[in-house]
This record gives C-alpha cells, sequence and structure tokens, in this order.
C-alpha cells in the first residue's frame, strides 16, 4: 500500500471517530458532505489513472483505487452507518462502568439537572472518552412512578428533522413497557442492551 493511501485511510479514521463521537450534530451533515466529495474525487482520478495505464496496470493502482472506493461507499452509505455501528458497540463496551456510575449518582441526586432552560440537561466534564457525544450532556427525566428515573445520553444529536439516538437506562416499568413496543415495531434500529438500558432511536 502506498504512502498517500495509507494516509488517507489514517484520516478517514480520524474523521469517523471525530463524526461519531465530537462534531456538533450541526456540522456533521456538512462534514460528511465534504468527505464525500473528497472521495469521490480520489475515486474518478484512480478511475482515469486506471484507464490511462490499461496496457501497464500497476497493482499500487488497483490497491488504491478499491480502498478509496471502499472508503467512499463506507463513507456515503447512510451516513457513516457501518462504521458507526462498529463504534457503537466498542463505545458500548468500553464506557460501560462510566456510565453505570453516572446512572448510580443520578439516582442518589449527585448529579442533577443544571439548567431548568434545557429541561433536564445535566452537562458532565469532558474526559475522555466522551460519555454522551455532542457535547458530553445527558438527559435527567423525572417519571411519574415516585423515585424512577429515565437517564439519555446521546449516540447521535441528529440534525434538522433527524431522530435522535440514544444509551438509555430507565428504571420506569411505563418507560420500559414503551420502549418494548418500539423494539418490536422497530428492532433494526431499536433494542434492549440488558436489564434496564435501551438503545433507542427516537424524535423529540
Amino acid at each position: 500500500m502506498t504512502k498517500k493511501i495509507t494516509v488517507s485511510v489514517i484520516i478517514w479514521l480520524v474523521y469517523v471517530f471525530a463524526d461519531y463521537f465530537y462534531l456538533p450534530y450541526f456540522i456533521q451533515p456538512f462534514s460528511w458532505l465534504l468527505v464525500c466529495i473528497i472521495l469521490l474525487i480520489l475515486t474518478v482520478r484512480q478511475v482515469i489513472k486506471l484507464i490511462k495505464e490499461k496496457k501497464n496496470i500497476k497493482v499500487n493502482r488497483i490497491i488504491n483505487l478499491s480502498v478509496t472506493l471502499i472508503l467512499f461507499v463506507l463513507t456515503f452509505y447512510n451516513f457513516n452507518k457501518i462504521p458507526n455501528f462498529i463504534i457503537e458497540k466498542i463505545d458500548w463496551s468500553i464506557s460501560y462502568n462510566k456510565r453505570n456510575q453516572i446512572v448510580k449518582d443520578v439516582l442518589t441526586e449527585k448529579l442533577k439537572p443544571d439548567t431548568t432552560v434545557n429541561n433536564g440537561i445535566c452537562k458532565l466534564s469532558f474526559d475522555f472518552p466522551i460519555i454522551s457525544n455532542s457535547g458530553n450532556d445527558i438527559w435527567i427525566c423525572q417519571n411519574k412512578t415516585e423515585g424512577t428515573k429515565t437517564i439519555k445520553f446521546w449516540i447521535s444529536r441528529g440534525f434538522f428533522e433527524s431522530p435522535q439516538t440514544y444509551f438509555i437506562f430507565t428504571n420506569d416499568n411505563e418507560t420500559q413497557k414503551q420502549y418494548e413496543e418500539l423494539i418490536k415495531v422497530k428492532p433494526v434500529s431499536n433494542w434492549k442492551l440488558e436489564k434496564d438500558w435501551y438503545r433507542i432511536m427516537e424524535r423529540d
């Protein structure tokens, strides 16, 4: 693999991790579009060079074209769906204990919503790895049942009319029933992670 394609892969990996963890939701569609355009231009360039070298095709040219095309498809397909899905699985495992500790702090009221304007938003300290994407905020909902709470950790904050995606803890029976019904209706984007924990996509 040539140095250029190695650098391209590294930059692409930095982009997908930044897109998942850090980029604000209102910037994500524009960064996605920019990366798609760049990769498309690079792919077209590689195809043109391959055509010109048809009588003497180099192995490096085929590798460069294949890798660039793969990166383009992975990025273009449903807004980084494949790489984000893989990173999401890693994210859930790596930050599992930390999220559970935050839940304990919320249930014991060591952590509370720190602003009334944002309707239950609590801003966490900016540590690595990020616990709740696009700002490191969590959403604390006091349920109707006394002593029960629903705590939402953002996976994706969405943009415009796009749905928002969360890791959600809830110990409220009614809320759990709502999520169980949602999982039955749309199991592709919603599922139960373990007791009291869900991965949910919803519109707010």
